[in-house]
């Protein structure tokens, strides 16, 4: 290895995306064995995830960002998910280049886990990695990407449009309808690591079950990574809150005619979650309907048996249909 150069990293967060991971990020990101990318979802692994590829609404938010990240990194401000992606190998060496004395070195990347070439690209250049997963009903999954949606302005539509409009296909850039479906198909993404990384380096971790003892999924997860599984990092701000828009056609407004970032931009980083204060709401009880569950349970059910078969998991729980509170 050559010691001018940054070490890669040997454990990557796979996803799935509105699972936790964010959360993830940033309790392991706390202990002093671990080094976590500054930048949240770099994707450079999921070689779809290039600009091309992207929406173009999608494709003006990374690029402003990508102006603003020397200054965030810097100053140690947040970089927000999405902000910025790292096309380029170099680029991508420089998230790491402040390693020093950690022996656990992440990135964690939702898109990893849907993506059809994440896995290989991963085994090609870290064979040895380990490799850590949540999965979520996906359902509810569906349902809360839906409502982060809803918040930041990307959709007006109601739920079942919006899933009906997804479930069409025909969707080419990368944006608010794809692959907003098929980040819930587990089988094949889980499988494709399971192919290629031994059986060890792989933790897989339920939403529903392991995030309501987070600590006891994290001592875990140390373990799992080789650091000291007795460290206690503070998990007292949740980095995924549930939130509405105050003011949803409003929200949709501002994005839709490319506002809200010239208008964010105007105002201090320091200032900015307080704007989110006043833009959303926040602890709010919010429920499917169960017309609509029913939709996607019919829509995921042979997705989800076949993956109960490969992990050999009762995953009937996913497949009800009733009312109940998302979280």
């Amino acid at each position: 290895m050559d010691p001018t150069r940054p070490p890669l990293p040997n454990f990557f967060i796979v996803g799935t995306g509105k699972a936790g991971t964010t959360s993830l990020h940033d309790y392991l990101g706390q202990h002093p064995q671990i080094y976590m990318s500054p930048v949240k979802e770099p994707s450079y692994f999921a070689s779809e995830i290039r600009a091309a590829n992207l929406s173009g609404q999608f494709q003006r938010h990374v690029q402003k960002q990508s102006r603003e990240l020397p200054k965030r990194l810097k100053d140690g401000l947040p970089v927000k998910p999405l902000g910025w992606l790292a096309f380029e190998w170099e680029d991508y060496l420089r998230l790491f280049q402040g390693v020093r004395d950690e022996t656990a070195i992440g990135d964690a990347s939702p898109s990893y886990l849907w993506s059809e070439t994440a896995a290989q690209n991963i085994w090609s250049r870290v064979p040895e990695a380990r490799i850590a997963m949540v999965l979520r009903d996906p359902a509810e999954r569906a349902f809360s990407h839906y409502l982060h949606q809803l918040a930041v302005g990307l959709t007006k539509a109601t739920f079942r449009e919006h899933i009906e409009a997804c479930a069409r296909g025909g969707h080419r850039t990368i944006g608010t309808l794809y692959p907003f479906l098929e980040i819930g198909l587990y089988h094949q993404q889980v499988k494709r690591y399971l192919d290629r990384f031994p059986r060890d380096h792989i933790r897989i971790y339920w939403y529903e079950q392991d995030w309501r003892q987070p600590l006891r999924l994290l001592a875990d997860l140390f373990q799992f990574l080789d650091v000291d599984p007795s460290f206690q990092p503070d998990i007292s701000r949740k980095s995924l809150e549930r939130r509405a828009p105050r003011w949803p056609g409003l929200s949709y407004f501002l994005k839709k005619y490319n506002v809200w970032y010239p208008l964010r931009a105007l105002v201090p980083p320091q200032w900015q979650p307080s704007l989110s204060k006043i833009a959303f709401r926040r602890g709010q009880s919010l429920v499917m309907d169960p017309k609509d569950r029913q939709y996607l349970v019919d829509y995921y059910r042979e997705d989800i048996l076949k993956l109960a078969a490969l992990l050999d998991r009762d995953l009937s729980a996913w497949l009800w249909v009733a009312q109940r509170p998302i979280t």
